[in-house]
């Protein structure tokens, strides 16, 4: 640090940082130094200290470059870098916030290459394919992009726009901040600042002969309603929500207060995503499934799998602990006749419209999820992680009829036998008349007691051994 200029140790971070494959770097103010962090993979990883004597420079420097006040420290602000850092074109994303020990400093590199790749290369299952592909097709109504803060929405919103961007096509996006500049669209940056903000913008538009609108964000009830309008007055529509799954959609535009009738006509599908870790190809591992993922597989998919692949702890030169990479976990919903007779309905309950959603031709996260892990993309550890499995798993329960009791695991269950091994598990649904006399009839009792899951469905409940505990634990 004391031989080498402030500026090429900022160009080396975003340049090294940038060939990893990072998706941002962090600059922590720590009372003694300045911590370097960079996430890769949707996981952040230590990467140097700086003696806290260079921190103001180097913060200076990285505000310079991204048109920022240099003078300012008391208040967040916000700037861009664009240009060629070490041979490497870069287009990022930079914002400061004041902390107790000094101006936080986040770069968020920008990577088009997947939407530039076109739609094929995003992921989807080819059911839900065929009806992405379906919905673009039509000439208006409002479709719907949804997932958590980097969950790749913004990907799929401009790989959607690439297919739709032809020349007799009018496009005009309004959105905070434009993140990807394309040939042959208008696109419009929000200044809030100066009242410039999406509601006006959108109003606006709608005197330009638009024939798709992209609406970066929906985050108020006012730009939710121009959106559905626009939608139904023959425009087609695109913009990304903050909501988990389809049904959290539809009722977060019930609460923006958009009119039941105008969304019933104007909706035409949500795609909901997040994103999973990619086992590494090369050095990937085959594992035999526990007890409680053969259930989920079960449930959810209603096959019996016995072997999936797993992450090598270990990992290999070509991956980061035996993970390269991410790949979309989506669920696509197609609004049909069905769900939109029911969105007109006042007193509609939650658990009818659930039923009306995941009982359609919709693939849910979780099975989109467990086909991943079948074809080795990822592993069950990322989506347990990502995907509220029991919850998931409950709602099945509900629409078919099945007893499930998501507070009954494999895992209470070995505590039960750790307990008391003479005594038989009682936990699993198993009729409460059925009591041994003797130990050594625990084993007879246990093969003839069956679990009643449906009412025509029997299965066999599976052995649990107590050796088989550790990996159960890691898993819950």
């Amino acid at each position: 640090m004391t031989k080498t200029p402030i500026v090429n140790v900022v160009d080396d971070i975003i340049a090294n940082a940038s060939k990893a494959g990072a998706s941002d770097i962090h600059f922590d103010p720590r009372e003694d130094y300045l911590m370097v962090r960079i996430r890769i993979d949707g996981d952040l990883r230590d990467y140097t200290k700086i003696p806290k004597i260079y921190e103001r420079n180097l913060i200076t420097r990285i505000k310079l470059i991204a048109n920022m006040n240099i003078t300012e420290s008391r208040l967040p602000q916000d700037g861009s870098i664009k240009g060629t850092i070490k041979g490497i074109n870069l287009e990022t994303r930079v914002s400061t916030l004041p902390t107790n020990e000094g101006e936080k400093c986040v770069i968020r590199i920008l990577d088009y290459s997947r939407s530039l790749e076109g739609l094929d290369a995003l992921g989807f299952n080819e059911d839900n394919f065929k009806k992405l592909k379906k919905m673009i097709a039509e000439p208006n109504g409002i479709i719907l992009i949804t997932g958590a803060t980097g969950s790749g929405k913004s990907t799929t919103v401009y790989s959607i726009l690439q297919v739709l961007n032809k020349k007799e096509t009018n496009i005009i996006t309004v959105e905070d901040p434009i993140e990807m500049n394309l040939e042959g669209l208008n696109q419009v940056q929000v200044n809030s600042e100066i009242g410039l903000d999406f509601a006006t913008v959108l109003r606006s538009i709608l005197r330009q002969d638009p024939n798709v609108i992209l609406i970066g964000e929906i985050r108020d009830s006012e730009t939710a309603k121009i959106a559905v309008r626009a939608s139904i007055t023959g425009h087609l529509v695109l913009s990304t929500i903050h909501t988990n799954n389809s049904l959290s959609t539809i009722e977060r535009l019930l609460d923006m207060n958009v009119e039941r009738y105008l969304l019933s006509s104007a909706l035409s599908g949500i795609i909901s995503q997040k994103l999973a870790k990619m086992i590494c190809p090369h050095c990937r591992i085959k594992e035999k499934t526990t007890p409680y993922q053969k259930k989920v597989f079960k449930m959810a998919l209603d096959k019996d799998v016995e072997e999936i692949y797993n992450a090598n702890p270990k990992g290999c030169d070509k991956c980061n602990n035996g993970y390269h990479g991410r790949i979309a976990i989506q669920e696509v919903l197609m609004i049909n006749d069905e769900i939109r007779n029911a969105l007109n309905e006042e007193n509609l309950e939650k658990d009818d419209l659930n039923k009306l959603v995941y009982t359609s031709d919709v693939i849910t996260m979780l099975q989109d999820g467990l086909l991943k892990i079948l074809d080795g993309s990822t592993s069950f550890d990322e989506i347990y992680k990502i995907i509220d499995v029991d919850d998931d798993l409950d709602i099945y329960c509900k629409i078919k009829g099945i007893k499930y009791n998501e507070n009954v695991h494999e895992e209470k269950q070995e505590e039960e036998i750790n307990k008391d091994e003479d005594k038989p598990n009682t936990n699993l649904n198993i009729e409460p008349e059925i009591k041994p006399e003797k130990n050594e009839d625990v084993n007879k009792t246990n093969e003839q007691v069956q679990i009643i899951e449906g009412p025509t469905e029997v299965v066999t409940p599976e052995v649990i051994t107590i050796e088989e505990k550790p990996k159960e634990e890691e898993i819950l």
